[in-house]
């Protein structure tokens, strides 16, 4: 059973309608004390928005220790980062709008599952499965790594049917933003105030949604607030992605920096781009090297020829005496690329049988263990409908 604490009478009779199925509710601390003292072995409690801060805070840190299994989920007219802070370290679970039902409803269920396997009612695996972290990495600026970044986050989430996170790690210049059309009201620089207990819901109040299935982690606003995020963050950011998402791709800048590096320290994949080019070429061999000497996995490597079609004096061979490793992926060149770019709308989500989506959707199949969710492998071989529908506006 779910306890329920809102001073407000109305109020929480319209919360109380959201959440649903049996619930005690309290309507000031000393009921809340004398159902909490005579509880039934409740896993939820739901604090409502009209609960001063100051309170709600209290009571989460006053029961963490006294009542480990029960889930504190608070409930808020405004959600800030400041809020979001402080709830962490009081130990509450989820901090939710209080006009949002879908959400609020999302939060308890996800509460309740933990508070069950505290418990023992529901036995967790002995180790919860992480998502899989991409890389997509050149060392040379203008290959397409933001490109192929966001058509294979789009690609990689089916239309809602995977958990997808796309992290922009281009702190000082990223470009996710502007190509996918979003408006960043939040970023990575959000992380600085949660550094050292970061956790799903301090993330998950910095993501901002592209379509269902789809979310982004965008870079900071500037130069001067990418300054302030450490390699550490990152690391921790990443780290509690990987739990929460299915594939976390990150975009990257083109040159190695700590932040950089802890993204592939935390990769199971690294799409390496490259164009057929004597300079692109030759920054990807030196990547290459870089990659034996940190030992990064060869089997995890996938390297991809952007451009791969274009007519600048090189043939395969050349490129084949160069790079000396195997290309995983070829990506034609198109002016519907940059069209795409100017519009803000992947063409993997405008056009999943665009030559370009195909080659994406071929190397996500063929190296990233991923399929379209309801294809066959023989079906997979025939060309799929548009992805997923954008949300209105787009």
């Amino acid at each position: 059973m779910t306890l329920y604490f809102e001073p407000d009478a109305k109020r929480a009779r319209a919360i109380a309608k959201t959440l649903g199925g049996p619930a005690r509710t309290a309507a000031d601390l000393a009921e809340l004390a004398r159902l909490l003292d005579t509880g039934q072995g409740e896993q939820l409690l739901v604090l409502g928005p009209g609960v001063p801060l100051a309170d709600a805070l209290r009571i989460a840190s006053g029961h963490r220790l006294t009542h480990p299994a029960l889930g504190v989920v608070m409930l808020r007219d405004t959600v800030d980062v400041v809020v979001l802070g402080e709830a962490i370290r009081a130990g509450i679970r989820e901090v939710v709008a209080a006009d949002d039902a879908a959400a609020i409803r999302a939060a308890c269920a996800r509460s309740l599952e933990l508070s069950r396997g505290l418990s023992g009612v529901a036995a967790a695996p002995a180790t919860a499965p992480q998502g899989r972290v991409v890389t997509v990495f050149g060392g040379k600026g203008g290959v397409g790594k933001s490109t192929i970044a966001t058509n294979l986050a789009v690609f990689l989430a089916g239309g809602g049917a995977r958990r997808v996170l796309l992290v922009d790690l281009d702190l000082a210049f990223g470009d996710v933003a502007i190509m996918m059309q979003l408006v960043p009201k939040r970023s990575l620089s959000d992380a600085i105030a949660m550094a050292g207990r970061m956790d799903e819901t301090g993330l998950r109040s910095m993501l901002t949604t592209y379509a269902p299935g789809l979310e982004t982690l965008l870079a900071p606003a500037g130069p001067a607030e990418a300054e302030r995020i450490s390699r550490e963050l990152t690391s921790e950011v990443l780290t509690v992605a990987r739990n929460l998402f299915d594939y976390v791709v990150v975009d990257t800048p083109p040159f190695f920096n700590d932040h950089v590096l802890a993204a592939l320290d935390l990769s199971h994949d690294f799409v390496l781009l490259a164009t057929p080019d004597v300079p692109s070429l030759k920054n990807l061999r030196l990547t290459l090297d870089m990659f034996d000497l940190l030992e990064y996995s060869p089997e995890g490597r996938h390297v991809v020829l952007n451009r791969s079609d274009s007519r600048v004096g090189l043939t395969a061979a050349d490129i084949d005496r160069v790079l000396r490793v195997p290309i995983s992926g070829h990506v034609p060149s198109t002016r519907d690329v940059p069209v795409s770019i100017n519009r803000g709308v992947p063409l993997m989500a405008d056009s999943p049988d665009h030559p370009v989506s195909r080659s994406i959707r071929q190397v996500a199949e063929a190296h990233l263990g991923a399929r379209p969710v309801g294809v066959s492998e023989s079906d997979a071989k025939q060309p799929q409908r548009r992805l997923f529908t954008l949300r209105k506006g787009r």
